[in-house]
């Protein structure tokens, strides 16, 4: 997901640069220096939500052949460390989404212009109407399709990851989200205003779980994007202008962790 003002600044991107990311969009394999997550940290919990039918599209997403989190090296080995840094305090992190190709961002584009779901709006989007998403959250280009971009949060290492509930994605939590990671007030994906990091009338826990995921993430370099509490950028980034369209395949087999 991505917000109003980014939305705006990727769409000039992309008019200022359109010959270069329509060639890296035209690939089709893991460039060399993207890598899977799994094979520089196994311990960090992936939970890819694209991959299946827990997101707001209520399907898996063009693109994502496997469920794993792909990224640059430097952000994935950047993400080894801070996991290191939270280990001793019995947390881990958990990331939802990392490496985006651009046909997903195209479905994501379509599933904003189809008919209402009211199933949907309860769930991802409850005080908003669909016509809103597109382009104020939703946009034509994403950050997550250059590589060093992750959707992630914090749960206490091996917590329960409990099946979806389908509430509100604004409803009152206590100590832990519905999926058992920390409380952060809302659940990854809410298309809402309380997703924004320091986004009003948040409880004093929720507002302590962001500063931790927060401050563990800027000591390794990634950069917080304010609209959406969930979403880091490592800096930085190796591919600033490019948009890469390579399909998210299974891990090789064989590979040792």
């Amino acid at each position: 997901m991505i917000g109003r003002r980014s939305a705006v600044l990727a769409s000039l991107a992309a008019c200022l640069v359109p010959a270069f990311t329509a060639d890296a969009q035209g690939a089709d394999s893991m460039p060399e220096d993207f890598v899977y997550l799994r094979d520089v940290d196994p311990s960090i919990e992936q939970d890819m939500r694209y991959s299946g039918p827990h997101n707001f599209t209520g399907a898996p997403v063009p693109g994502y052949g496997a469920a794993e989190c792909v990224l640059v090296r430097q952000a994935a080995e950047a993400l080894k460390k801070v996991q290191a840094a939270l280990k001793p305090k019995k947390l881990s992190l958990r990331v939802y989404d990392c490496y985006r190709p651009t046909q997903a961002v195209d479905s994501f584009v379509a599933w904003a212009k189809a008919p209402p779901d009211p199933a949907a709006k309860a769930t991802w989007y409850p005080r908003l109407d669909k016509a809103a998403l597109f382009p104020d959250y939703i946009a034509t280009r994403s950050g997550h399709s250059r590589g060093a971009t992750l959707d992630v949060t914090v749960t206490p290492i091996g917590a329960a990851d409990p099946p979806p509930d389908g509430k509100s994605c604004i409803a009152p939590q206590a100590a832990h989200a519905p999926d058992g990671s920390l409380a952060m007030g809302t659940t990854f994906d809410c298309f809402d205003i309380k997703a924004n990091t320091d986004a009003p009338g948040l409880t004093s826990i929720e507002i302590e779980n962001r500063a931790l995921l927060g401050a563990a993430m800027k000591a390794q370099g990634f950069a917080n994007y304010p609209f959406e509490w969930w979403h880091y950028t490592h800096q930085p980034e190796p591919y600033p202008d490019t948009y890469f369209d390579f399909p998210i395949r299974p891990r090789p087999s064989g590979v040792s962790e």
